[in-house]
């Protein structure tokens, strides 16, 4: 194999970045569910031919899904071992998140890329499908105790042979969903975004030759490999532990607990979950792959400077416990991932501010709120609202955190008001920051938010929330205050409700006029109050962001003073 020069192999580096950033584009402009179209919860990128890990990731796509997409790699070549058969123009389709991670409402495609008749790599696509059957509309089922409550489930198949779509799977795909115009939709979008995948990466390899690209490629791997080791030995050698916890799995109303060691030596770390609570009853469970694809996350936060390259988790110990709900077995439900991996990088922001705290920012809101709402309009067709919602970002030593923001396990951005409103019967009497949400601090954590979303059909609506921190609220670091609990209520006949289990309900029945309400967590705060500039306190003061109460509850009455 030759030997590289630097300045190609930045070029081409950009190069095949732009064709994965081609592909998420041509996903985004072409999808029917505006959770991809609008909040872009989908992502694309190249893989190794023989290993299935990450070389290249598009930079539009779900951070989340740099590691877990690498997993369903190796299940597709796993799969095509077995079988025997892979073959120019074939792709793969599934949704099965004990093998490829995350839940079942991420589809994910994988297409094998041959030059010259040999396997060179792979592409591979994944977008978060609007419907997939289950119990609930939008398949965040609270209650589910196993997967198949949460949705329909399908295992690695071929949806095209040598270029020839097989319609039979097709056929079962649309069968299987509330909303099979959307799901055919977003299934020719992915279609159409792997089609110019493979079109870029020939233009690519008639330019530069396999042989090079080939270099590159190794060269990139070994590059983050350093860049890792090098980040390393920048902080101090120990050990240092966090931990926190979730409210509740959906179904038993006790904590689960979230635990980490991290340890550093040298050019080398190891991230130890060993701790955290076992597998539990209900869909807060994350299977391994998920698990190992947020420690990537984590770190990404931490040092921002490295690529989206399975060489980075070279130097990396993730050490995870059999029989914990990082490591759930089929057939657990893991419909409610995005909360427990949420609390996985909060613990290991917690761990890192103890070696270096000037690197990582206090607690983010912490949870997606994944809201469903659902029902049939006048002419009997049904409809699904699902979205997830904002919240605060923790203070950081440079700056105060980032009033609603969206959650830091991914790029994905909350739908506007205005397109949810025209897609669907409801309208949203607030969209507003809310007060008082962002923990104090030398730098204060930023605000969450109100959203109040009423039903407009006449027929009336069911609601379901996946949610968290309904009990324990995001923390602050470095003396930082902790954030605003999550808190979510809904109308009925009688007034305003409150759900048992603080952060999760099903089946809310709603009559047209009535409402929910989020209230959710702002960030925590980075520092200890007493250090904050009193004339930040009296312009949160001024623009309605914090409270003359709470500031004095705070930061004391000083800040009065001197500011008078």
């Amino acid at each position: 194999m030759s030997e590289i020069d630097p300045i190609t192999l930045s070029v081409l580096a950009g190069r095949m970045e732009q064709i994965a950033d081609e592909m998420d584009a041509t996903l985004f402009r072409a999808a029917f569910n505006p959770i991809i179209a609008e909040a872009h919860d989908a992502s694309h990128g190249i893989y190794h031919a023989v290993s299935g890990d990450t070389l290249v990731q598009g930079k539009s796509g779900l951070p989340i899904f740099v590691g877990v997409m690498s997993f369903a790699v190796k299940a597709v070549i796993e799969k095509a071992a077995r079988d025997g058969d892979l073959e120019d123009g074939d792709i793969y389709i599934f949704n099965d998140a004990h093998i490829g991670g995350t839940h079942l409402s991420d589809m994910r495609l994988v297409r094998p890329y041959f030059r010259d008749g040999k396997l060179f790599c792979y592409l591979a696509s994944v977008g978060h499908w609007h419907d997939v059957g289950g119990a609930v509309p939008g398949n965040y089922n609270p209650a589910a105790t196993d997967v198949f409550q949460e949705a329909f489930n399908l295992p690695p198949v071929k949806l095209a042979r040598q270029g020839e779509i097989n319609q039979d799977i097709i056929d079962i795909l649309l069968r299987n969903t509330r909303l099979p115009q959307s799901a055919m939709g977003d299934l020719n979008g992915q279609l159409g975004a792997l089609d110019l995948g493979i079109k870029r990466m020939d233009e690519l390899l008639d330019e530069y030759g396999a042989e090079t690209i080939t270099a590159a490629l190794v060269a990139l791997g070994h590059r983050a490999e350093a860049l890792m080791r090098s980040e390393l030995t920048d902080l101090p050698n120990g050990r240092w532990e966090a931990e926190d916890y979730l409210d509740n799995d959906g179904i038993t109303d006790e904590p689960l607990k979230i635990k980490i060691a991290l340890e550093i030596k040298d050019d080398e770390m190891t991230l130890d979950f060993t701790g955290s609570s076992p597998q539990c009853a209900g869909p807060v469970n994350i299977a391994l792959p998920t698990t190992v694809a947020t420690a990537y996350v984590a770190i990404k936060h931490v040092f921002p400077a490295l690529p989206a390259n399975a060489g980075v988790m070279r130097p990396i110990d993730v050490i995870v416990p059999e029989g914990s709900l990082l490591a759930a077995q089929f057939p657990a439900p893991t419909g409610g991932y995005t909360e427990t991996i949420l609390r996985m990088i909060d613990v290991v922001f917690s761990a890192f501010a103890q070696a270096a705290p000037e690197r990582v920012v206090a607690n983010a809101y912490g949870t997606i709120n994944a809201l469903s709402i659902a029902g049939k309009r006048s002419n009997g067709q049904p409809w699904v609202m699902f979205s997830f919602y904002g919240g605060g970002h923790g203070g950081s030593v440079e700056t105060d955190g980032l009033n609603h923001g969206n959650a830091p396990i991914s790029t994905a951005t909350i739908p506007p008001m205005e397109i949810l409103e025209a897609a669907y019967p409801v309208m949203f009497r607030k969209w507003a920051l809310r007060p008082d949400s962002g923990g104090a601090g030398a730098h204060r954590g930023g605000l969450g938010a109100v959203y109040e979303i009423e039903v407009l059909e006449e027929n009336g609506a069911e609601a379901f929330l996946f949610g968290e921190r309904g009990r324990f609220a995001p923390k602050g670091i470095a003396g930082g205050g902790d954030a605003a609990l999550n808190v979510f209520t809904y109308e009925q006949d009688d007034g305003w409700h409150s759900p048992p289990l603080a952060s999760k309900m099903r089946g809310i029945k709603l009559k047209a006029g009535q409402a929910v309400r989020l209230e959710t967590p702002g960030g925590g705060g980075y520092g200890a109050a007493s250090e904050r500039n009193p004339e930040a306190v009296a312009r949160d003061v001024a623009r309605g962001l914090v409270s003359d109460a709470e500031a004095d509850a705070a930061y004391g009455t000083q800040w009065r003073e001197d500011t008078a």
